[in-house]
């Protein structure tokens, strides 16, 4: 699979026309008010070179100043009209492009939270983040800021157009057929611009990922010397990002020089005709003036058009890409999925291997109970989290089964899932707010006692009482900052709130000091008393404890029985238990 094909989904033509139909739609009032506000300024703003027109007529047919006292206040008064029309039309539309960018950033945030971690792991979090700041910055920015102007800017345009007509149509069609070699430029530049900055876009993608992961797993790239595997993957994304953005800007240098050059043909082209036309009597001094002035002023507006189509392109591909999410796999299997007969957990022939790598699991059988403790053991490589991501429907499995109650896990609806196993890895995250706010997360409805009950459970309420406002303490950036310890006990307290029938600790307390780890075990191994608590052992007290212990060895089940039988078998689980305690003896 190739590094493209794992980044998420980008929306088609179609479906971004439909959406920012939707977001209008959604605001409907307000962006009919920024037209009509817009066309008003429009018809102010054409008054002023008819009035001129008039003017110079009736100066040449001896009217003198009194023409031009007469009609000089009215420009004035056009003059004022239309500004104060523009800026009243564009708070109005930056009123719009606010709401509706926010809009997008909510529906954007809804369909992130809906993506499926599996999802999210393939495409990487460079993607995601690339999307989310960037493409929405500069979508954003359109609904802001280009979109209104681009709407004043195409009103304006065309009744100047309207105008010239009105004065005279056959300078309006010649001053029309003036600005034709505009078209093919258009054309030549719209063909090749949506793909160019989607190429872009794709290429800042794989940039942000480069570095995210590189950051993120830096001190594995200095354990395993990687540094200069590193460095030139980070060359290679560079260089794909400075191409694509030499292309887009080699599209820009072509396109606009030539309808910069465009501009001033129809006004020479009118005022040749015009005075043509004028020696036969065909049209007045008056007209000539108004016409080319029309089209003087009809270069701007159409200037300011062309520089937001420009940035129509590059907006339109990231709205693409934000859009594109919409496409991507739910993490919702869709109401009305069948309910587990029972709590039951059964592991059937799994075999599993990832996109880029060999199969992790080989024909894994395995059946837990209810209510029991199971701990899952085995060397680094063996295949341990891959069946708890399996265990908790995260992936499904290539082949065999993996269900719980008769129904396989990776079916269940997201809501009727977390009520069956929830699986709580080493990664744990704060998020911005208070104490409350990180727990409540789990159980909206608890008291302020379940708080405090689910804290001393994880042994994390005396740290808590310590903070200067207790629960009420924020956390995070511009409040108070947690160690890893602190950050996975929060991440403890909310399993506890949420309670559910079976969990799946991998590696849960790996972050916890043995005595504070130990201690959460024995906690949640007795709030969850009754209930299956799977746990992916990496300290072997975890195994000593359950009820059985599985041993996973290079992607298969080898061993199956509780601590002693294992510990006498002689075996596997064995050897690690002595190498555990530095080769001493059970007593």
């Amino acid at each position: 699979m190739t590094a493209a094909e794992r980044l998420l989904p980008v929306a088609d033509r179609a479906r971004v026309r439909r959406a920012a139909l939707r977001l209008v739609r959604a605001d409907g009032r307000a962006f009919v008010a920024a037209l009509l506000l817009n066309a008003l300024a429009a018809g102010a703003g054409l008054v002023g070179p008819w009035l001129v027109g008039r003017i110079v007529d009736e100066v040449r047919g001896g009217q003198g100043a009194g023409a031009v006292d007469r009609l000089a206040p009215w420009i004035l008064v056009c003059a004022l009209a239309q500004l104060l029309l523009a800026r009243w039309a564009r708070y109005v539309g930056y009123r719009f492009g606010e709401r509706t960018l926010a809009r997008v950033r909510e529906q954007y945030v809804e369909r992130v939270l809906a993506l499926p971690a599996s999802v999210v792991e393939r495409a990487g979090t460079g993607d995601l983040t690339a999307r989310g700041t960037a493409d929405v910055a500069v979508v954003g920015t359109t609904l802001r800021d280009v979109g209104p102007e681009l709407l004043v800017n195409t009103v304006q345009a065309l009744l100047v157009l309207v105008a010239v007509f009105a004065l005279d149509p056959l300078l309006g069609a010649f001053g029309l057929l003036g600005l034709t070699p505009i078209w093919p430029a258009l054309r030549w530049y719209l063909r090749r611009a949506r793909d160019g900055y989607l190429a872009e876009g794709a290429a800042t993608s794989q940039v942000a990922e480069i570095v995210a992961s590189t950051a993120a797993g830096a001190r594995t790239v200095e354990a395993f010397g990687l540094r200069e595997r590193r460095v030139a993957a980070s060359r290679d994304a560079l260089e794909e990002s400075r191409r694509t953005r030499l292309y887009t800007l080699f599209l820009r240098t072509v396109f606009f020089p030539a309808v910069e050059v465009t501009y001033t043909v129809p006004v020479v082209g009118v005022l040749l005709l015009g005075g043509w036309l004028h020696q036969r009597g065909a049209v007045g001094v008056g007209a000539v003036v108004a016409a080319a002035l029309y089209l003087r002023q009809f270069t701007e507006p159409l200037d300011q058009i062309l520089m937001r189509v420009e940035q129509l392109q590059s907006s339109s591909a990231s709205f693409a890409r934000v859009e594109g999410l919409a496409q991507a796999p739910r993490g919702e299997t869709g109401a009305g999925s069948p309910v587990p007969a029972d709590d039951r957990i059964d592991v059937r022939g799994v075999r599993y291997a990832y996109e880029r790598g060999g199969e992790v699991l080989r024909g894994v059988d395995l059946t837990v109970r209810p209510g029991e403790r199971l701990a899952v053991v085995g060397p680094s490589g063996a295949g341990k989290t891959t069946l708890s991501r399996l265990l908790a429907g995260i992936d499904r499995p290539g082949t065999g089964a993996v269900t719980v109650g008769g129904v396989p896990v990776a079916e269940l609806e997201s809501e009727l899932l977390r009520r069956q196993v929830v699986l709580v890895t080493q990664e744990h995250h704060v998020f911005l707010g208070t104490v409350r706010d990180n727990l409540l997360i789990a159980e909206p409805g608890a008291t302020d006692d379940d708080l405090w009950a689910a804290l001393a459970t994880v042994g994390a309420d005396d740290w808590v009482r310590d903070l200067p406002d207790g629960l009420d303490t924020r956390l995070g950036a511009g409040g108070r900052a947690t160690d890893g310890s602190q950050a996975q006990q929060l991440a403890l307290a909310r399993v506890v709130l949420a309670d559910p029938h079976t969990l799946i600790l991998d590696e849960a307390t790996a972050l916890l000091d043995p005595t504070t780890a130990r201690h959460a075990e024995r906690a949640l191994a007795a709030v969850l008393q009754g209930r299956t608590v799977i746990a992916i052992a990496h300290r072997l007290h975890t195994a000593h404890d359950a009820d059985r212990v599985a041993v996973m060895e290079d992607g298969r089940l080898t061993e199956l029985g509780t601590h002693e039988d294992l510990v006498t078998a002689g075996g596997a689980y064995a050897a690690l238990w002595r190498t555990w305690h530095g080769d001493t003896t059970e007593r």
